[in-house]
């Protein structure tokens, strides 16, 4: 049976260069999309007074509907943008007062795209994608870095998107 998936964009623009990798990789693999920038997500709250925005709703439809959930992200100053670390930074509420939700991303499957400027990624990137998959006990199956070339996804690109599908996405 093929797993569900979705792909969670966080870039400040919605139809950008990462949106244009994103739709590509769904129209391959059939996976829904979560815009970032179309929800509300506060900054998070040691005392968690942050609960009337978009992010546990969120978070509960995704544990419940998804086995497989890749993030995309444009490279922002050699890090992922802050509309994805915000987001990261909130899986804290998770682990804190959501316990049951934050249990339910045990054994689901992580990757990361990014979308840079060129196909220069800066050792480290995918760290903090690495090391969360690793501490929310979730399979980590990889990462691609992309890039556009003259606002297009080169022939080379697709080759190198295809086998970043088949070999980690749909073997997850």
């Amino acid at each position: 049976m093929k797993k569900k998936g979705v792909i969670i964009q966080g870039s400040s623009r919605s139809n950008g260069n990462t949106n244009k990798i994103v739709l590509f990789v769904q129209k391959e693999t059939g996976f829904d999309l979560i815009d970032l920038k179309s929800k509300q997500i506060k900054g998070f709250d040691y005392h968690f007074k942050n609960m009337d925005d978009d992010f546990l709703p969120l978070m509960k439809e995704i544990v419940h509907k998804y086995q497989v959930i890749i993030f995309a992200t444009p490279v922002y100053w050699y890090a992922m943008s802050g509309m994805m670390k915000n987001f990261f930074d909130r899986i804290t509420d998770c682990l804190k007062i959501e316990k049951e939700t934050g249990k339910k991303l045990r054994g689901k499957s992580m990757g990361m795209i990014s979308c840079g400027s060129d196909s220069d990624l800066k050792k480290g990137f995918e760290m903090p994608f690495v090391e969360s998959a690793h501490y929310l006990g979730m399979n980590y199956i990889g990462s691609i870095h992309t890039w556009l070339e003259n606002e297009i996804i080169s022939a080379s690109l697709k080759k190198d998107l295809h086998a970043f599908i088949e070999e980690k996405i749909k073997e997850s």
